[in-house]
């Protein structure tokens, strides 16, 4: 565990206010705390690293998995039009949480804003985290049921 990091807080916090909405052998999934829209999730290794060239064919494998989960459930819970993937690499590449790898997946809807309202600090979200949390678990247990 590296100090003052929230995705290792994150991975080990078991209690019920914890954001993460599912868990697996090397990652786990994660609400965003600052969600560009409701749904928006955040796969995360567990082991502490970077950047993609740090983590193994292992862990690379299941982060990979694990975000097809995330996209399918969060299509059947949200419906969206769209949807962005991405990773942000380094404070230069956009990454808010630059030395903890992580995995973004943003439900979009065709005529939504942009991110712009989000560090404008204006956006308000229709949804609680906890009900999306609610809203997402059930999904992402049958998911990892039918493998």
């Amino acid at each position: 565990m590296q100090a003052d990091c929230i995705f290792c807080d994150a991975r080990d916090d078991t209690s019920s206010a914890s954001l993460v909405v599912t868990r697996a052998e090397t990652c786990f999934v994660v609400l965003n705390l600052y969600p560009y829209n409701s749904g928006h999730l955040m796969v995360v290794p567990n082991r502490h690293l970077a950047a993609l060239a740090e983590a193994s064919h292992e862990q690379l494998a299941e982060l990979m998995m694990m975000a097809r989960r995330a996209e399918i459930a969060l299509a059947e819970a949200y419906r969206p039009d769209g949807m962005n993937i991405g990773i942000n690499l380094g404070n230069a590449g956009g990454a808010g949480v630059p030395w903890h790898l992580h995995l973004h997946l943003v439900p979009r809807w065709t005529g939504d804003t942009n991110f712009m309202t989000v560090v404008g600090a204006t956006r308000v979200l229709p949804e609680d985290p906890l009900q999306t949390l609610k809203r997402l678990r059930p999904i992402f247990e049958r998911l990892a049921d039918d493998g």
